[in-house]
């Protein structure tokens, strides 16, 4: 059996990736432009949801 572990990321963690705030972190969240659980109160972002956010967005700006 083949299991797969997605990397958890913390808000200033996503922060320092992509060099934004942290209201711009969570405005990405509550439009669900990125995906995050919250796990006992901590908020954790998948990796793969930042590299999805991010290929979104770079398609988003060549059209």
């Amino acid at each position: 059996m083949t299991t797969t572990t997605a990397e958890l990321l913390t808000v200033p963690e996503v922060m320092a990736w992509l060099k934004i705030g942290r209201s711009k972190v969570y405005d990405l969240i509550r439009s669900h432009r990125l995906v995050s659980i919250k796990i006992d109160g901590c908020r954790r972002i998948p990796a793969d949801a930042v590299r999805d956010l991010i290929a979104r967005e770079t398609e988003e700006a060549a059209a």
